[in-house]
């Protein structure tokens, strides 16, 4: 099967994009990253950002963007996604105090899936990115299942934290045979560097694969053993190792 792209979530060196976005993308490509995935422009701004991706020749593989600016600055949302050239769109935290029942859960789906159709009409994908919260058992399924199931797989996709859904309970391969035809995009964490915590990769990546809906591999770091541009270059060597680079 044709190989799926590695991203870098660009928070994971958010200290460095603050100071330097355009070095700190030239560095990432040169790491053998394929694109990047957005939260935020650093120092810079959408126009420079996109100028400074160019020169580093890094694709974008989403954009994350928090339910505030979807609900209330929707057009700059839709503008930067068509600049950048990536057709995901991600929504990257709720607050979990909201996920007070099954019906309120599936509630927060509902808007989702509604933001989720205006964006399809600009040829872009809504996907929520989990933490340990949604996995969360209220009234028999996990909040993340209410939230899916309240909407339609075309209007709201999953971008599965794997660490996240460790974390919360829910084995990352577990997730993907129930929901993955709904997964284009697939956060690759651990504690610490990858391959370094409890998550497994060999059943990840084989239960991703199989159903074939991933379109990239993105590479997110929150806890670090190095300065996060050392821990991100460990963490796609390791990625490299095991032929996912």
């Amino acid at each position: 099967m044709k190989k799926i792209p590695l991203a870098l979530q660009l928070y994971s060196v958010r200290g460095d994009t603050g100071t330097d976005f355009a070095g700190t993308v030239a560095a990432v490509a040169k790491m053998g990253y394929t694109g990047v995935e957005l939260a935020g422009y650093g120092n810079l701004d959408a126009q420079g950002a996109k100028a400074a991706l160019d020169a580093a020749g890094l694709q974008v593989s989403g954009t994350h963007a928090g339910i505030n600016a979807l609900r209330h600055d929707f057009d700059t949302v839709v503008n930067d996604a068509l600049l950048f050239g990536t057709r995901h769109v991600i929504c990257p935290w709720w607050h979990p105090g909201q996920y007070l029942s099954a019906a309120a859960c599936s509630r927060i789906g509902e808007e989702l899936g509604s933001i989720g159709a205006a964006l399809r009409a600009f040829g872009l994908q809504l996907s929520f990115h989990n933490h340990a919260s949604e996995l969360k058992v209220i009234e028999g399924r996990t909040a993340f299942d209410w939230m899916l199931s309240a909407a339609a797989p075309r209007d709201l996709a999953a971008e599965l934290d794997v660490y996240w859904s460790h974390v919360g309970g829910v084995p990352p391969e577990k997730f993907l045979a129930d929901h993955g035809a709904r997964v284009h995009l697939l956060h690759l964490k651990d504690e610490k560097e990858i391959g370094l915590g409890p998550v497994d990769f060999t059943k990840v990546f084989a239960a991703a694969e199989a159903i074939g809906a991933v379109e990239w591999y993105v590479v997110e770091q929150e806890w670090y053993n190095h300065a996060p541009m050392e821990s991100v270059r460990r963490c796609f060597e390791q990625l490299k190792a095991w032929g996912k680079a």
